[in-house]
């Protein structure tokens, strides 16, 4: 009897839970651009920019690069697997000849590691690649966010590993907007930032088009 009393003063363990793909709790964003596609004519050969905030609140893209067809896919929050997730509905659909991707900083924030984000990336290359093979596609560069400071050894080994990835993949290209974000001292530079210092303003903006603009002039 005591050792039964015991044994029933011992913690409760519950069973781990069935893996679901948070990716889903995006639907809402994803069936509004969806909404969006049934009355704006679609663009085959256009240029898509998908991934996270850094995207979804660049409201300069059209005059950054003008005469090109651009569609806008970024939605807030997102880390690089969710672009994955949404792959076959945000980016193939287009058709496009090119892809600008930009997702990352989200996900180290959560605890991803580097290599977790490189391989993600590399699970959104391959999922486009297998419907568009031809497709360009380009990473912009975590940037370097003053809010998020401490994680800036992980955003430069996650940037490493994915500058070397894309160096052994034809089409796939790095576009490093980190460095110019950096002040002498190896600093962000907080001028570059809105208030929260997590997103950009207009001139933070400027540099990535900067960065951006020869890529696509060179496609």
């Amino acid at each position: 009897m005591l050792l039964g009393a015991c044994s029933s003063l011992q913690p409760q363990v519950d069973a781990p839970a069935a893996v679901v793909s948070d990716s889903t709790k995006w639907e809402p964003d994803i069936v509004a651009f969806e909404q969006q596609d049934a009355v704006v004519r679609r663009m085959p050969g256009g240029i898509v920019f998908v991934g996270s905030s850094s995207i979804r609140l660049w409201e300069s893209l059209h005059e950054d690069f003008p005469g090109v067809p651009i569609i806008n896919r970024g939605f807030g929050g997102s880390r690089v697997r969710d672009s994955t997730w949404y792959a076959d509905r945000i980016v193939i659909p287009y058709q496009p000849r090119a892809v600008v991707f930009y997702a990352g900083d989200n996900d180290l924030f959560e605890g991803r590691t580097p290599q977790q984000v490189r391989d993600d990336f590399e699970a959104f290359v391959d999922k486009v690649r297998a419907s568009l093979p031809e497709v360009r596609i380009a990473f912009i560069a975590i940037k370097p966010s003053p809010s998020r400071v401490t994680l800036l050894p992980q955003v430069r080994e996650a940037n490493a590993l994915v500058r070397e990835y894309a160096k052994g993949v034809g089409g796939v290209d790095y576009l490093d907007v980190f460095l110019p974000m950096l002040d002498a001292q190896g600093h962000p530079r907080p001028e570059l930032f809105v208030e929260d210092q997590l997103h950009l303003n207009r001139s933070g903006y400027a540099i990535w088009a900067g960065v951006v603009r020869p890529w696509l002039a060179g496609l």
